[in-house]
């Protein structure tokens, strides 16, 4: 499932500001669905902002298709926004960040944000597949990369090197 993000603030940036920083790393477009903005596919994102949801697609160039670890969607994330623009660097320890379990659906997200957070960003799930592959390439994920239900007990899961 979905491992969804939540932030307290911009960093500073104006709305505005903020809007065109992202534009520089993601094609960006205002969504008009009836309802939260769910990606579709590998590369593309939601990111709730002002009441609005806008679509974003990560721009070529701005991660290594074949790098099994900065391909990955949380990587993009974290590599071209969390960081540059809104200056986490480490979000296991950054208090402005919360992550959101697939579970409770977007709407949870949409809560957060008009209880105080500035903006949600909205995840395509990391695939068993692309998992795997960072596991044989005996590599670590990012943090909150995945998120599973239910909840296996510790050592029920093992892959095999």
């Amino acid at each position: 499932m979905d491992y969804n993000r939540v932030v307290a603030d911009l960093a500073g940036n104006p709305e505005e500001e903020f809007i065109k920083k992202i534009s520089e790393k993601f094609t960006i477009e205002k969504y008009s669905g009836e309802s939260a903005y769910r990606p579709e596919a590998r590369h593309t994102f939601g990111v709730y902002l002002d009441n609005y949801w806008y679509k974003l697609t990560a721009k070529p160039g701005t991660f290594d298709e074949d790098d099994v670890v900065d391909s990955l969607d949380v990587s993009i994330l974290q590599n071209n926004l969390l960081t540059p623009i809104l200056g986490i660097k480490d979000p296991r320890t950054d208090q402005r960040i919360e992550f959101v379990g697939g579970i409770r659906g977007l709407e949870e997200l949409e809560k957060r944000v008009k209880a105080g957070m500035k903006v949600a960003f909205s995840m395509y799930p990391t695939s068993i597949e692309e998992l795997m592959k960072v596991a044989n390439a005996e590599k670590l994920m990012p943090p909150k990369s995945t998120w599973f239900e239910p909840k296996l007990r510790s050592g029920i899961f093992i892959h095999k090197l």
